[in-house]
């Protein structure tokens, strides 16, 4: 999990600024002078809250669990067209089983794997992909999608989405449980 500072000093603003590349740094403390009846009105795009029907900085942090990255990684990885599922074949068989069994529904997450430091996040993400679509395609789809969300969502700069290809799925293949070949079974 991760920190992110919601109010930083004003040395830190620049910082800030480098972090998101290029995107205007939101987490910043104001420097105007008090308004009238005293107090100091935060700058546009400050973190603020209303107090009394008067506008207050808020000072506090944001945490943002691995898990969050993960699943919203996977979200954006299933959007994309020939793919088939998330993991690799013993996740994949893991979830088989507690599927069977009634254990609970499949992991949001399943096949990712994320790690955030600085701000700045690096995915792992397992795919398989459905048979007829190509695959380099279909990989760097994934990678541009992954890092978009990523991104676009929680405001933390994607340094990698390193993409492994576990199987292909073959037209038929994992749309219903096996039935059994003997009929007398």
């Amino acid at each position: 999990m991760t920190d992110v500072a919601v109010e930083q000093g004003q040395e830190h603003a620049e910082d800030q600024h480098d972090e998101y590349e290029g995107e205007e740094a939101t987490e910043q403390t104001s420097t105007e002078a008090p308004a009238q009846g005293g107090f100091t009105l935060p700058e546009p795009g400050t973190a603020s809250a209303m107090t009394d029907g008067f506008a207050v900085a808020v000072r506090g942090r944001i945490k943002v669990a691995d898990e969050v990255v993960e699943k919203v990684a996977a979200l954006a990885a299933l959007e994309i067209a020939g793919v088939a599922d998330l993991g690799g074949d013993l996740e994949r068989a893991f979830e088989s089983v507690r599927d069977r069994i009634g254990l609970g529904a499949k992991r949001a997450n399943q096949g990712v794997r994320a790690s955030i430091l600085n701000q700045q996040v690096t995915v792992d993400i397992t795919i398989v992909i459905e048979y007829g679509y190509v695959v380099m395609e279909v990989a760097t789809d994934v990678r541009a999608n992954v890092a978009r969300s990523v991104s676009h969502m929680l405001g933390m700069r994607v340094t990698e989405v390193n993409v492994t290809v576990d199987d292909v799925r073959l037209p038929g293949e994992g749309d219903k449980p096996a039935e059994p070949e003997d009929e007398n079974f």
